[in-house]
């Protein structure tokens, strides 16, 4: 009786830099541990420098050929390229080195795919592969019959690589309708939470910055942990108390990276945009990674084609256990920053101080007192604001509380 052992991939990884002292060594690094969470090993990587990428092979022809001698050096089961390759390029690539040829893209919806476990992020997932796919149809034959299985196959879109292109269409359009169902009831929820005045903060970050630990240590929210990129796909709001009995609404996003594919920048919009409708930004940053600056930069470009702009910033220097330096960080964007560790702890107090500060930024204080015949007021103000005191006296109740702006009229002045 034979076992059927899974194959090892094996692949080379192959990076074009366009000008000196560009990023594409650490994109590349990056990309290797891509590969490494969608569960293939690296065995070299090849980088040409050229004015500009070859629109027929992507690299030049000479390094083709050297990157088709490491493959039978190694013995690999295929090329990862650290751009998203255009289907020329890769229909070419393929015939050239006549081995699997994947891209920067295709291994990213692959960690999607393995990792989507609710039904909205295995449809945004779909949506996506579909869409890439669809520009793939004409004349990829050979090139996508040399996938076979593994890695750059995983996930809904698996078995229809050999759909036409109208029934992928078809399969597009009733996504399409799904996701905009779940985008409705986003919107019902979110329309429900501002007449609550209930206040929103988004958890944002690169991925693997310790977004899903935070919110884990602040409401215990049990979301998976995992030291790997993309271990949280589906968001997770939480309620987080605080002192005063302030209330506000943690939701934990999916991470950025560089070179997020327009196509799942697209198909996780409703997901993406649980930013762009928050009332906070609370951005999680790798403190103890050497690429933390550009992963900041990169954090907040994407929020900017969001559409994610003018709001309040808490950014958390997060993972100072594993700092190997004290120097303190700034981040000139922020309106707040803290040192944190949030695998330990340290620093949580700190935080919700800093988001008690922030809340009370969009809030006035007032003193006031309510007749007996008002007090619908007063729990408004203790369900919406922040109730500092209350002395209850023959003609009413004298209180001091910090209420939000929208509130205000009616808190200070009553029901006239």
């Amino acid at each position: 009786m034979h076992e059927n052992k899974q194959i090892e991939e094996r692949v080379i990884l192959v990076g074009v830099q366009e000008q000196d002292g560009d990023d594409t060594e650490d994109s590349l690094a990056e990309l290797a541990e891509l590969v490494h969470t969608a569960g293939a090993i690296v065995c070299d990587t090849v980088i040409q420098k050229v004015d500009r990428r070859h629109p027929g092979t992507y690299v030049g022809t000479g390094k083709v050929q050297e990157i088709k001698e490491l493959v039978m050096m190694h013995d690999a089961t295929g090329i990862v390229c650290d751009d998203e390759l255009t289907p020329a390029q890769m229909r070419n690539l393929a015939d050239l080195l006549d081995t699997k040829v994947m891209d920067r893209t295709l291994i990213i919806l692959d960690i999607f795919a393995a990792r989507a476990s609710t039904s909205e992020g295995k449809i945004q997932v779909e949506l996506a592969q579909l869409r890439y796919e669809m520009t793939r149809l004409t004349g990829y034959g050979r090139s996508m019959s040399r996938l076979g299985g593994g890695i750059g196959t995983r996930g809904p879109g698996e078995k229809k690589l050999e759909m036409d292109r109208r029934l992928i269409t078809n399969r597009i359009s009733q996504l399409k309708k799904e996701l905009e169902e779940v985008r409705q009831h986003r919107e019902v929820t979110r329309s429900r939470r501002t007449r609550q005045n209930q206040p929103v903060a988004a958890i944002v970050g690169y991925t693997n910055a310790g977004k899903s630990t935070l919110l884990n240590t602040l409401t215990n929210a049990q979301v998976m942990e995992m030291d790997a990129l993309f271990a949280t796909l589906d968001p997770t709001t939480r309620l987080l108390t605080l002192s005063g009995k302030q209330e506000i609404l943690l939701t934990d996003t999916v991470g950025f990276i560089r070179k997020l594919p327009h196509h799942l920048i697209d198909a996780f919009r409703s997901t993406l945009e649980e930013a762009k409708y928050a009332d906070y930004i609370i951005h999680v940053v790798d403190a103890s990674n050497p690429q933390m600056e550009k992963q900041m930069y990169i954090v907040y470009e994407t929020l900017r084609q969001l559409g994610v702009e003018g709001k309040p910033v808490l950014t958390l220097f997060n993972k100072q256990d594993l700092r190997t330096d004290t120097e303190a960080l700034h981040d000139a964007r922020a309106d707040m920053t803290l040192h944190i560790s949030a695998r330990t702890g340290e620093g949580m107090e700190q935080v919700k101080e800093a988001l008690e500060q922030m809340l009370r930024g969009n809030k006035i204080y007032m003193e006031r007192l309510i007749p007996y015949t008002e007090t619908a007021i007063l729990a408004k103000i203790r369900s919406a604001g922040e109730l500092v005191s209350e002395d209850y006296r023959a003609d009413g109740i004298y209180i001091q509380a910090y209420v939000p702006r929208k509130l205000y009229p009616l808190a200070a002045f009553g029901e006239k």
